[in-house]
């Protein structure tokens, strides 16, 4: 049994984390929140709807950090520095969904991966990072006489703009097209808006658009136009349980890992 430390234990993604855990053979051993919380004290799978789990939630990142094995984090950028630290600290693996990251995050991540194991997604979907190689491949191959342009679609909740996920299928497309050689390729620049008379489309813009609306769990698309024709490849989401499943799978493949750091890509391999 694999035991868990949800880190945004109160959030949509953390209640669907902790509803699945005992499907994954996870078991849920520490739930933190934020400082100050309303919900500190509560039972976890009393909020999640699982029953009493005998685990109340706390805003001492310590405390729950006690007896994991990994901690699962979906919370906010500016709680992921205290807790890669403790983590690091305490020799608790780390699986991370956290985005908008800033370059503190990033350098944070890279050191407490010479400690524990670490995964780091904008995405634990395991079918966003087959579209991302899917897209990655179909980019490389088809070359520079084909347009890229991503179509992201999410909920009017969502506070950011494009998403992480979006982010990151425009990064697996530069990359394909610059590991091919295009020279024009390694100067990709997104475009977030057309309007206006604003000319042709350039060979070297890479178009990443956001639509918001109703409740919408995510959908991506990623569309790659050539003379004649045209290649659509998409990916709906249409449960945030996936991405708890995903995140729960990574955690389990850090399980008795070393130090380092991990990708979704090992953990589909894997």
């Amino acid at each position: 049994m694999l035991r868990v430390a949800v880190h945004g234990a109160s959030g949509k993604m953390g209640q669907a984390i902790v509803r699945l855990a005992a499907h994954e053979r996870a078991q849920i051993v520490g739930a933190i929140v934020s400082r100050g919380s309303s919900r500190v004290g509560r039972d976890v799978g009393e909020l999640a709807g699982t029953g009493n789990l005998g685990v109340a939630m706390s805003d001492d990142t310590s405390a729950g950090l006690l007896g994991a094995d990994v901690v699962i984090d979906f919370s906010r950028p500016e709680a992921l520095p205290r807790l890669l630290h403790l983590a690091a600290r305490a020799k608790v693996a780390v699986v991370s969904g956290t985005t908008r990251l800033d370059t503190t995050c990033e350098r944070l991540l890279e050191e407490t991966a010479q400690h524990v194991p670490v995964l780091w997604s904008p995405n634990t979907s395991i079918g966003i990072h087959v579209l991302a190689e899917l897209a990655a491949s179909a980019a490389r191959r088809l070359g520079p006489g084909y347009d890229v342009e991503i179509v992201e679609v999410h909920h009017r909740a969502k506070v950011d703009a494009p998403s992480g996920t979006a982010v990151r299928l425009a990064d697996a497309v530069r990359a394909a097209r610059a590991e091919a050689g295009e020279p024009a390729a390694k100067a990709l620049s997104d475009v977030h808006g057309r309007e206006g008379n604003v000319g042709p489309r350039r060979p070297d813009e890479l178009g990443v658009f956001a639509v918001r609306g109703g409740d919408v769990i995510g959908d991506h698309t990623v569309h790659l136009l050539g003379p004649g024709e045209r290649i659509e490849l998409t990916h709906r989401a249409t449960s945030r349980d996936l991405f708890a499943r995903g995140a729960l799978r990574a955690a389990w493949h850090l399980h008795g890992k070393p130090p380092g750091r991990y990708t979704m890509a090992d953990v589909i391999e894997g």
